[in-house]
Order: structure tokens, then C-alpha cells, then sequence
């Protein structure tokens, strides 16, 4: 097959699987053969900021699945068979082929299979048209409806009658869930279920449904638990230490693991009906700023042999998964000694040109602060802190990165100034003046963020707003002018800072979220437009 049908088959499969709607990816294609087609056409999607990099990779793999069946010489009864497809916004993770999806075959044509069932539900019906392996035309794609058939692409937006497919069989009644749960379901079944549909938590209450978060929004995703069998489910998991733990505390965290799936962050309490637990999936390997969508300039605060780098936000914005990117970074490019202070362990890092050493609290220690007290004794070149909770241990960050260590650490904020208000804010008024000094000097940086879902209703995006410690911002802090910063953010743009509304606002340019959901997070949102 020809580059440019496959460049064009991504485009056909962004379409079928709504992650761009036919509109949008006709411009795209259009604007790219206006360019010079530089680079593959999926790449393109990525820079215009169309696709994000990991779904870019989901619909290479369905393309490279969909090809592979394609050319697998089998046989099939009928021209024409009807397969399953995923509904809007569905998951392009399991690319497994099904037992339904049967081969079209068309005189002197290539075989082609639909592209596999990647979600639970009631699905469409699907007729799948076959593609030449030696026409100029693109590949025909999928279409999400039994009775028409999408053009090509790279064709003007048309809509052409076929004659009506068969009905596709009624699905059963478990598909009605997303997760699948049966007498004999064990929790780790239910947790590589929630992974399988990238979704971010799994949600396991007594006397409620099974729930998982997928794309930040909380949807019910099994039948309701009797509290007994939640009980069961969450103790199966659960060590010896974990259970004393929570039977003295009625609430314990922890992370858990599963070989070749990943880790969880895990918390386990007791509510009113009983025992509940939620569960927050880390993938196995630290992500990469690309993975996450950010900017590559972002890798300059990797570069830092001393100071102290902040990643603010609210609960579940992500910050923990930018600050283990920029470790990850540290990790691959330096020869240094990286300690991690967390509560639990979330992603963990194989050691590479550094040497990683990562410490829990209450496994491996009593608290962050003496946690921290000792590894100002272990030679470390970076200290990663999971979150800064408290006067002594803010003191200790800061102390460890005026006295020449990196120090990257987490914090419940919602903007950069609030950030820098907050950490001084902590300190008794005789101590302000010397910690307004100490911070000024030692502060690299604040990446504040949120996490807005996309409105092609692919995931979430991240807004973002950075500030970056010059010379005048350092002299704002010092002076008691925090409520100045905003302005030197808003005109040091090429200084890589940036404030959050206009993060907001060239998302909605750009059409990546709506006004709306922009409006939900902004400072002014009389500003968005």
C-alpha cells in the first residue's frame, strides 16, 4: 500500500472512531497537502495539536491490525459482513481482533476485516467497503453508521447511500457494564479491566455501583456491591501491615502492583455502609513529557543543579505525572543520586545514568520531614518530595535547595501567585523577611495546571501556567508584591511563563476544548471567548 494511503487510512480511522469528526479531518488533510505533506500525515495531527502523541500510537496500532488482517488470505462466506464498532468517544486500547469480524472479500481485491470491537455496549452496524492494492484512491474507511459509507479523506465531504447491512446480533446483557463482574470477579480482575479502558480511578463502595473515572468524569460502570462483598473484594488485596494498619486507623494507603498491568495508589477507609477503596492507575513506566502533551521547553527545568521546582494544582490535575517526567529526564540524561520521598510510591524509576532511590512513608520512614532530615546526609544531587503538607517540611525543601540540591516537590494550589503566598504564608511573621530572601533566591519555577477534557471527547488536556524566577520576580517576592507577578507573567512569554487564562484561551482557539469547559477554569472567565 501506497505512504500516502496510509497516511490517509489514519485520517479515515480518526474519523470512524470520532476522534476528529470528518470535517476537521478533511481541513487537516487539505492544509497538510497544502504544506508539502512534511512528515507523515498523523504526525501533522500531533503538531496542530489535533491529536494527542498516545492516541496518535492507539490509531497507528488499529491501522497496523486492521492492514495485518487485511492481508491474512482468509476466506469468507459472504461479500459483506457486520461487525462491531465502538460508540462516540470509545477506546482504541484493545485492538484484539473478535470472533465476529469476519474478511471482505471483493473479486481481485485485498481482504479487509473491520477494525476489531474495542468497547462494550450496544454498537452500530458496520459495513466495511474493500480496499484496492493498486488504486491511487485511498483506502475506503469504516463508517459509524449500517447504511452509509464515509468517502475518502482526501475527497470533498460526501455522503454516499449503500444498501442496508444486516442487523448486527443484540449484545449480551454483561455488556450493559463496563466491567465485566461475575460471581468469581477478584479486585485484580477489576483493576486490569480499568486499565484495559484507560480509565484514570476505580471506585469500589459498599452498598453503590462500580465506578470509574474516564476522561475526569466519574461514570458508573458495574452493579452495586453489597457491602459484604466489598469487604471481601478490598481485604483479599490487602497485606498483613495493611490490615493492622487499617484496623487501627479505619483507613490506610498503599500502592499496589500487578506484573506486566501497573501500579495503583490506593486508599482504603471505612464509611457508613462499610469498607471502601479507590484506586488511581500509574502506568508501569514514568511518562515523557510528550506522552503527556507538554511542552518541550519544559525539559530546561531538568537542567537545574540547585533550587526548588514546584508542580501545583488541585487533586487529580496531574502533577505528579509532570514531575515524574522531568525525573524520568533527570534520570536518563545525568549521573546523579535521585531521592524520592513519597506517600505511597506512585511510578517508579529503574535506575539509568542515575542511581534512584525512592522511600514510603511508613515503610521506609516515619514522616517526609525526617525523611528529608536524613537525605540531606545522603549525598543526594535531587530530592523529590510527594507533597509538601506542612511548616517543617517546606523548611526542609527549601533549606535542601539553598544548600545546592535539586529539589522537585507537589502542592495543593491553584495558581502560581497563590503557590508562592502559600509556601511564605506558613512561616511565623518573624520569620517572614528571611524566608521571603531564602525563597526568592532558591525558586526555579511553578507549573500550575488543570486538566480539561477535550472536546472531541478524546481524554483531557492539560492548561497550564508557569513561573519562570527572574531578577523582577525574585524582587516581587522579596518586596512583599506577590499581587505584581501576575503581570510580569503575563508580558514574560519569552521566558517561557505563562498565565492560565491565556492557556485557557489558545486551547479554545485552537478548538481542542470549548469555551465552556475553558470558562469552568478560569480566573475571568468573562475572558474566554
Amino acid at each position: 500500500m501506497a505512504e500516502t494511503d496510509l497516511d490517509l487510512l489514519i485520517g479515515q480511522l480518526a474519523v470512524h472512531y470520532k476522534v476528529l469528526s470528518k470535517e476537521r479531518t478533511h481541513e487537516a488533510l487539505l492544509a497538510w497537502q497544502k504544506g508539502g505533506k512534511q512528515g507523515e500525515f498523523g504526525d501533522y495531527l500531533t503538531r496542530e495539536g489535533l491529536l494527542a502523541p498516545e492516541m496518535l500510537r492507539k490509531l497507528i496500532k488499529a491501522r497496523d491490525l486492521f492492514l495485518k488482517r487485511a492481508s491474512s488470505g482468509e476466506s469468507a462466506e459472504e461479500p459483506n459482513a457486520v461487525a462491531s464498532a465502538p460508540a462516540a468517544g470509545g477506546s482504541l486500547d484493545d485492538t484484539k481482533p473478535t470472533a465476529e469480524a469476519r474478511p471482505v472479500v471483493e473479486p481481485g481485491g485485498l481482504q479487509a476485516t473491520e477494525p476489531p470491537e474495542l468497547e462494550l455496549g450496544e454498537p452500530p452496524d458496520l459495513t466495511v467497503a474493500t480496499p484496492s492494492p493498486t488504486a491511487e484512491e485511498p483506502v475506503a474507511a469504516p463508517t459509524p453508521t449500517a447504511t452509509k459509507a464515509v468517502a475518502p479523506v482526501a475527497a470533498a465531504p460526501e455522503v454516499e447511500e449503500s444498501p442496508p447491512a444486516a442487523a448486527a446480533p443484540a449484545p449480551p446483557a454483561a455488556s450493559q457494564h463496563l466491567l465485566q463482574f461475575g460471581p468469581e470477579t477478584r479486585l485484580e480482575d477489576l483493576l486490569r479491566q480499568a486499565c484495559e479502558l484507560d480509565a484514570s480511578d476505580l471506585h469500589v463502595h459498599s452498598g453503590a455501583n462500580l465506578k470509574l473515572r474516564l476522561a475526569g468524569r466519574l461514570q458508573d460502570a458495574g452493579e452495586a456491591l453489597e457491602s459484604e462483598r466489598a469487604e471481601t473484594l478490598i481485604r483479599e488485596l490487602l497485606n498483613e501491615d495493611q490490615l493492622a494498619r487499617l484496623a487501627a486507623e479505619n483507613q490506610v494507603d498503599f500502592a499496589y502492583a500487578i506484573p506486566d498491568v501497573g501500579r495503583f495508589r490506593a486508599n482504603v477507609y471505612y464509611q457508613q455502609r462499610g469498607l471502601d477503596a479507590v484506586f488511581r492507575v500509574i502506568p508501569p513506566l514514568a511518562p515523557t513529557l510528550a506522552d503527556l502533551g507538554l511542552p518541550e521547553s519544559f525539559e530546561s527545568f531538568s537542567t537545574y543543579h540547585q533550587g526548588i521546582v514546584l508542580f501545583t494544582g488541585p487533586a487529580g490535575c496531574g502533577k505528579s505525572s509532570t514531575m515524574a517526567a522531568l525525573v524520568r529526564l533527570v534520570n536518563e540524561k545525568r549521573p546523579e543520586h535521585i531521592i524520592t520521598i513519597e506517600d505511597p510510591i506512585e511510578y517508579v524509576h529503574p535506575a539509568q545514568r542515575s542511581v534512584v532511590n525512592q522511600r514510603e512513608v511508613g515503610p521506609h520512614t516515619e514522616s517526609f520531614a525526617r525523611a528529608l532530615r536524613a537525605a540531606l546526609r545522603e549525598d543526594p544531587d535531587v530530592i523529590v518530595i510527594g507533597e509538601l503538607r506542612d511548616l517543617e517540611t517546606i523548611s526542609l525543601a527549601l533549606t535542601a535547595a539553598e544548600t545546592g540540591h535539586l529539589v522537585f516537590a507537589t502542592l495543593h494550589t491553584s495558581s502560581a501567585i497563590r503557590t508562592v503566598n502559600r509556601v511564605l504564608g506558613v512561616f511565623p511573621p518573624d520569620q517572614q523577611a528571611q524566608i521571603r530572601t531564602m525563597f526568592s533566591e532558591s525558586l526555579r519555577a511553578v507549573i500550575s495546571q488543570r486538566l480539561l477534557a477535550r472536546s472531541d471527547g478524546n481524554g483531557r488536556v492539560a492548561a497550564l501556567e508557569v513561573l519562570i524566577n527572574t531578577r523582577a520576580v525574585g524582587n516581587l517576592i522579596r518586596e512583599q508584591k506577590t499581587f505584581q507577578l501576575s503581570s510580569l507573567m503575563q508580558t514574560g512569554a519569552s521566558q517561557g511563563m505563562c498565565l492560565l487564562d491565556a492557556s485557557l484561551q489558545e486551547l479554545v482557539k485552537r478548538r481542542i476544548v470549548s469555551a465552556d469547559e475553558a470558562r469552568h477554569h478560569a480566573e475571568k472567565p468573562e475572558a474566554i471567548r
